[in-house]
């Protein structure tokens, strides 16, 4: 059995709070796109950590994730200054994989973005896609059955494009 703390059992887990840095700030005066994955990067480290993975993992065990596919909805802007919490949902898993979702929460309440990601268990050796060792695989299972719980965010899945322009409206 393995036990988690409240905070991923009763809803997504969440982050520490963190800041929009300076250097981040591109010249139209709001948070560059690339530091969005930034910050959803070091938001999901506290929920990786609960799960067994990181730099940690990486050393002493050889194996890490590495995320194939990664979706950013980018819904209002950020600004220098802004603090920000990411929450985690696993949605999905398997032997090898996981799928997740995350939001970010600007400090006053709004969605700032939402990130939806494929990402791989990797034994270094190789580098190859391999199963998670069935202590980690027992975390994420926790974990999963926790989540499981929780309703599917509506924006998992959002197909991305132009409509043909016969579908298209105006």
């Amino acid at each position: 059995m393995v036990d988690l703390p409240d905070s991923v059992t009763n809803g997504p887990a969440q982050s520490d709070w963190m800041t929009v840095r300076p250097e981040w700030i591109d010249f139209n005066g709001h948070l560059n796109m690339a530091y969005y994955n930034v910050l959803f990067d070091e938001g999901i480290d506290d929920v990786y950590r609960l799960m067994g993975f990181g730099a940690d993992y990486a050393r002493t065990r050889g194996m890490t994730t590495y995320v194939a596919d990664f979706r950013v909805r980018y819904l209002r802007e950020l600004h220098e200054g802004d603090r920000v919490r990411c929450s985690v949902q696993l949605l999905d898993h398997d032997e090898k994989r996981f799928h997740s979702f995350q939001e970010l929460h600007h400090e006053d309440g709004w969605l700032a973005a939402t990130a939806e990601a494929l990402t791989l268990h990797v034994d270094m050796s190789g580098p190859r896609v391999a199963p998670m060792p069935e202590d980690i695989a027992a975390r994420v299972a926790a974990l999963q059955a926790a989540h499981d719980k929780l309703p599917r965010p509506e924006a998992v899945g959002l197909p991305m494009g132009i409509p043909a322009k016969g579908a298209r409206k105006g």
